[in-house]
């Protein structure tokens, strides 16, 4: 008998084949492409996020606030770890591949009826399946994390209300700038008439993010707070402003860097209360002490214990780093290590080295974007082992790092995404 494939797998198909349409930044595709499908974003309340890191760290937050207050969610994430249906969250579970599949065959045909001029990229007609999916699950609010920049993102056709940049480092520079004034200008582009703008970017972006505010007439929050700290491997706790008085949360993210993030989420849930979602304290600290990010600042224990971290670009690995310190020290540690081309990755490298790993092992996930192990080989002193494929790698570091020990692994999202899949634990 004939194997066929799932409707998931047709529905990946169609989307892997339209990679040769690479990324086109501008909202024309999106906006054609919503018009034929009766314009489901229009209408949607909930909060647009930006920033160069802790995006999804700060949806993800947000939703558990609001699923903690009663409310019903649709997150709209990416990328993805393991599957597509990652990226469609309702009410914190991902649809299933079913349901995926015909938000993409709907997709398709709308797209049928464009133009040449005007077809769509699979990015884009993934923004538009996600708000799809949104305006038939109905949500209270939507929490929808940008992909690329801001201004051009296909995210931004949406005005959800509230608008957030999380933080502005140099990444994406080719396409955003080569400055952070430039990239925050980027950013901030999301913010829309009348918004309120949240932010935990600090100057010069803080500057722009402000100026950009002021133009809209949006107010603006910064997200600041009281007191933080790391709980080590129970996450951390942060005082904020919420309703206008101290709150205090905890959440069972890791890393140092989670500070500012718990901080942003915070203010972002009182913008949303602000505008009329009910959320009060006792929410947000249930939804803060429940959120869950997997494969960022992620533990899994065992002989060796693994900690996986989605960072990929320079700040985001020097976060990581920093955390990561306390929770492997006195500890062998093994690193593997993969990123795509368009990073800065002699500067993550040295960012890495930091870690002071006992062996470094290399490794490339299998998207092609992802740099050779060879080439990410000659970035590292020995003892330096390349292996080409993820699976490979990761039994490598494990045997190097012994029972005791801890794998670490980092680097890219894909990465990580393929080895939660060879250990079993998928998000």
């Amino acid at each position: 008998m004939a194997l066929t494939r799932s409707s998931y797998e047709r529905a990946v198909a169609v989307l892997e084949s339209l990679e040769p349409r690479g990324m086109r930044p501008g909202l024309e595709r999106t906006e054609a492409l919503l018009d034929v499908l009766g314009n489901p974003h229009v209408g949607l309340s909930g909060a647009l996020v930006a920033g160069t890191n802790g995006k999804g760290s700060v949806c993800a937050i947000v939703d558990s606030v609001c699923r903690a207050a009663g409310l019903r969610t649709v997150t709209l994430t990416k990328p993805h770890l393991i599957s597509y249906c990652e990226r469609f969250m309702v009410d914190g579970v991902a649809i299933d591949e079913e349901a995926f599949a015909g938000l993409i065959d709907d997709i398709c045909r709308a797209a049928d009826a464009l133009a040449d001029g005007v077809q769509p990229t699979a990015f884009e007609m993934l923004t538009a399946a996600g708000f799809l999916a949104a305006r038939r699950a109905a949500p209270d609010v939507v929490i929808c994390e940008v992909g690329l920049g801001g201004r051009l993102d296909s995210t931004n056709v949406l005005d959800a209300g509230v608008a957030v940049v999380t933080n502005v480092g140099l990444d994406h520079c080719d396409q955003l700038g080569d400055t952070v004034e430039k990239i925050a200008a980027e950013k901030a582009a999301i913010i829309k008439q009348g918004n309120s703008a949240v932010t935990g970017a600090t100057a010069p972006a803080l500057d722009v993010i402000s100026v950009r505010a002021a133009e809209a007439g949006a107010s603006l929050t910064l997200a600041t707070w009281l007191e933080g700290r790391s709980l080590g491997a129970a996450g951390v706790t942060v005082t904020a402003n919420f309703a206008e008085r101290p709150l205090t949360v905890t959440a069972p993210l890791l890393g140092n860097f989670q500070i500012g993030n718990v901080a942003t989420a915070v203010a972002t849930c009182d913008a949303l209360r602000r505008r009329g979602h009910r959320l009060d304290a006792t929410s947000v600290q249930r939804g803060c002490a429940s959120a869950t990010w997997p494969g960022r600042m992620q533990w899994v224990a065992g002989t060796p214990s693994i900690l996986l971290d989605g960072a990929h670009n320079l700040p985001g690995m020097e976060a990581m780093v920093a955390s990561a310190g306390p929770l492997t020290a006195g500890r062998r540690v093994v690193t593997v290590f993969a990123v795509m081309r368009d990073k800065d990755a002699p500067g993550m490298a040295r960012a890495l080295a930091a870690l002071q790993p006992a062996e470094v092992v290399v490794t490339a996930p299998d998207v092609p974007r992802a740099t050779p192990a060879d080439e990410l080989a000659a970035l590292f002193r020995p003892p330096v082992v390349a292996v080409p494929h993820t699976p490979g790698a990761l039994e490598t570091a494990m045997q190097a790092a012994g029972e005791d020990g801890v794998v670490v692994v980092c680097g890219s999202l894909y990465l990580v995404g393929e080895a939660l899949a060879v250990l079993g634990n998928a998000p």
